[in-house]
Parts: structure tokens; C-alpha cells; sequence
């Protein structure tokens, strides 16, 4: 490969990342669980607050298993992608809202640290590890 075609491989993978990344907000805040299988590597491993899983069928239960809030809301900032050939990891910060009945809200945010592989459908996730870093009780909304 020339230096271009390495340079414009290298730019192609970040945007492919980012828009999993993208995705995955998405995925998780409009509940698209059968869109899955386009974000997440079928063996997947997941660790976050809410437990652990491994393999799409698992991580589906695991986030769609009734976590008390009428919706969610996550960004995520501060994108760091490291790539190595097929594989890539990625870190974002994100900052959750978290709907509860009635007139509350709670505010949740962590890090994500993702492990990316290319694939014959293009880049998935393996891995998903979620570090917590703060989160609220119960906060009076006024929309």
C-alpha cells in the first residue's frame, strides 16, 4: 500500500468507529435491540454496573431486562480510537439522563472502554467494559 491508501484505510476505520460508537448510543437509548448483531461481535463480552454478559443473546437480556426508567439519554465525549490493523480499542466518556417515573431524573456518567475487531461485515465490538464514575439520586425535572 501507498502511504495514501494507508492514510485514507486509517481515516475510513476511525469513521467507521465513530459511527459504532454513534450506534451504540443510539442502540441503547432507543432500545433497537435487532440491530444488534451490526454493532457487537456475536461473542461479545460486556462488564458493567448492571452485570456481565457474554454473546448477543445475553447482552440483549442484560440492557433490555427492565432497568426502572421510562428512557435514557446517553452522550458521549472525548473519543480516543487506538487502532492495530483489525483490531482497534476506543475510550469515550459518557453521560447518561435516566427518566423515572413521575417528575425525577437521575444522571449517570463513566467511561467506555471498547475492543473493536474488523470483520467480513466491517468493525463490530468484542468488548465493552463500563466504569462508573458518578451518579445521582433522584433529581426534580422541570420539562
Amino acid at each position: 500500500m501507498t502511504d495514501t491508501d494507508t492514510l485514507v484505510r486509517r481515516l475510513a476505520d476511525r469513521a467507521a468507529l465513530e459511527d459504532l460508537v454513534a450506534r451504540h448510543t443510539v442502540w441503547i437509548d432507543e432500545e433497537r435491540w435487532d440491530e444488534t448483531g451490526r454493532i457487537f461481535t456475536e461473542d461479545v463480552a460486556v462488564t458493567s454496573p448492571r452485570g456481565e454478559a457474554r454473546g448477543i443473546p445475553a447482552l440483549v437480556a442484560l440492557v433490555s431486562g427492565g432497568n426502572g426508567y421510562e428512557a435514557t439519554l446517553h452522550t458521549k465525549a472525548n473519543l480516543v480510537i487506538d487502532l492495530d490493523g483489525d483490531t482497534a480499542s476506543l475510550r469515550a466518556n459518557d453521560i447518561g439522563v435516566f427518566l423515572k417515573e413521575g417528575n425525577e431524573a437521575a444522571v449517570a456518567a463513566g467511561t467506555h472502554h471498547y475492543t473493536a475487531r474488523r470483520t467480513g461485515d466491517g468493525w463490530r465490538f468484542d468488548g465493552l467494559r463500563v466504569a462508573p464514575f458518578a451518579l445521582t439520586g433522584g433529581i426534580a425535572r422541570a420539562l
